[in-house]
Parts: C-alpha cells; sequence; structure tokens
C-alpha cells in the first residue's frame, strides 16, 4: 500500500512538472517571419526554429509593400507580435518592405531554405515568376555561384501563364492536359513569339494536349540549358511554382537521367529561408 502510495505521488509531482513546463514553454516561445514578394505571388512564413507553423500564398498585385504587410497581418492575426523576434524580406518586392527588421537576397534565402530541407542538395534550380536561377551550394549550405536570368521571361511561370492561356487553360491545369501527349515542337522562346506560334498550331487543328506537352517541354529546355552554364553537382532541388508541375519536373528527371528532390511545398522555399535568417 505504501508503494502505492509513493508512486502516486511522484506520478502527480511529475504530472505537475510536465504542465508547468508546458505553461514555461509557451511563454519562451518564440518565433520569426520570412516574406518573399514574388512577381505573381507573395509568400510568408511563421517559424518557431525548428518547423513551420504556418504559411500564406496570396496574389502579388500591383503594390508589393501592401501585399507584403497583408501576407505578414495574415500570419500574425493570432500571435502576440511580442514573440516575433524578426521579420526578413526577400524577394524582388523587398525593397519595398518597410516594415520589416532586415532584407536578404533570394539568392541566399533559397539556399537556407532548401538546406534546410534537404542538407545533400548541392544545386537548386528555382523557377519563378518572371526570372530563372541556378545556386551551386556547398557542404555547410553557403552560396558558391549563381547563374540568374532575369532579361526576359522566356520558361518562366510567366511563359507558361501566357501559352497556356492561349490553349484555354491555365498553369493548375497543364499538367492534366500535358499528361501522356506527344509534345509538339515550340521553336521560339520568346513569350510573345511562342503565343503566336501557339496560335498557328491550333490553326492547323494540332491537338491541345500535344502543344501543352511542347510548353512544358520547352520550358524543360530552358532550364536544363540554365543548369549547364552552372555546376551541376548531385544532389538537384527544383523550386518555384513551377516545380509543382509533376510533368515538367518528369521532363526534366528524363533529360538529366536522374531524380530531383522536391519539396513538399516549393513556393515557400525563399520565405522559410529568410525565417530561418530571422530566427537566428
Amino acid at each position: 500500500i505504501r508503494y502505492r502510495t509513493v508512486k502516486n505521488e511522484i506520478w502527480s509531482i511529475y504530472r505537475d512538472d510536465r504542465k508547468v513546463d508546458r505553461r514555461v514553454r509557451g511563454i519562451l516561445k518564440e518565433y520569426s517571419i520570412g516574406i518573399d514578394s514574388g512577381s505573381v505571388a507573395t509568400k510568408a512564413v511563421l517559424f518557431d526554429g525548428q518547423k513551420i507553423i504556418k504559411k500564406v500564398i496570396i496574389p502579388s498585385g500591383w503594390s508589393p509593400k501592401r501585399t507584403s504587410l497583408e501576407a505578414y497581418n495574415l500570419l500574425t492575426d493570432k500571435v502576440d507580435k511580442d514573440k516575433i523576434k524578426k521579420v526578413i524580406g526577400t524577394g524582388y518586392g523587398r525593397v519595398s518592405m518597410d516594415f520589416v527588421d532586415k532584407k536578404v537576397t533570394e539568392i541566399t534565402c533559397h539556399t537556407k531554405g532548401i538546406f534546410f530541407l534537404n542538407k545533400d542538395v548541392r544545386t537548386i534550380l528555382d523557377i519563378g515568376g518572371q526570372d530563372s536561377k541556378v545556386i551551386n551550394i556547398d557542404n555547410d549550405g553557403n552560396v558558391i555561384n549563381f547563374i540568374m536570368n532575369d532579361k526576359c521571361a522566356a520558361g518562366t511561370g510567366k511563359f507558361l501563364e501566357v501559352t497556356s492561356n492561349k490553349l484555354g487553360s491555365d498553369i493548375e491545369n497543364i499538367d492534366e492536359l500535358a499528361k501522356d501527349a506527344i509534345p509538339e515542337n515550340i521553336s521560339s522562346m520568346c513569350t510573345v513569339f511562342a503565343e503566336s506560334e501557339i496560335i498557328s498550331l491550333l490553326a492547323q487543328d494540332i491537338p491541345k494536349e500535344n502543344i501543352a506537352a511542347g510548353i512544358l517541354k520547352s520550358i524543360a529546355n530552358k532550364g536544363i540549358s540554365i543548369l549547364n552554364k552552372g555546376n551541376l553537382e548531385d544532389i538537384i532541388a527544383f523550386t518555384g511554382g513551377l516545380a509543382k508541375s509533376k510533368e515538367l519536373v518528369k521532363m526534366l528527371e528524363e533529360k538529366l537521367n536522374k531524380k530531383i528532390f522536391i519539396a513538399e511545398d516549393t513556393q515557400i522555399i525563399g520565405a522559410l529561408g529568410a525565417a530561418i535568417i530571422g530566427f537566428k
């Protein structure tokens, strides 16, 4: 009987200590926020030092400053702002974020974000709304080299948006349209000329499915081209909104003859990296 009494007392103390510990941890909990203002979408992440607590993706619209602030407010609507260590801005619209603690380049933030998710990655291919880039990183997650194409929208999200619209489709449904189709050759990578080329192909009664597959193939070719300009080292990660296209990923893997690392949410890598920097 005495043994049970002592045992119950010990368990009661342990249980109470755990409750106190949880309360203390709740009081001491801190967060950081990363906001990535892209040309098409604004992504934001609430980070607790170990994992993503909340994420937001909204259209960038005409005002990067207003959209970034909206993303911040959506993240913090139920969070004590006194517990936020830092807010870090990145992306092309970061210059307009006058409310953040620091502004960091998307190259650095993408590197931090992908290395947090997979420490074996050595090459990053990022295709955004209006630019594409290749980043090489070392064993410690530092940037070694990068190549960026921001002179035209060839092979970017804008290219896919404009060309898929000509098929009466959109970026979200292009995979379904292109699946198992025979890619039609799209010779022009210029968005304007490719648009005219697609109109011509439709006039020739070329199936929409084949044109859709051809559009993705031309983006894959552009991706391979910029990858070959950098140091192509394993493991390769593909980030950005276009990395959500399973058909595009498949084409890239076939051309590279190797698997590519795809994060659970490929759009928030820059915002995650910014939040990681903010937590330190």
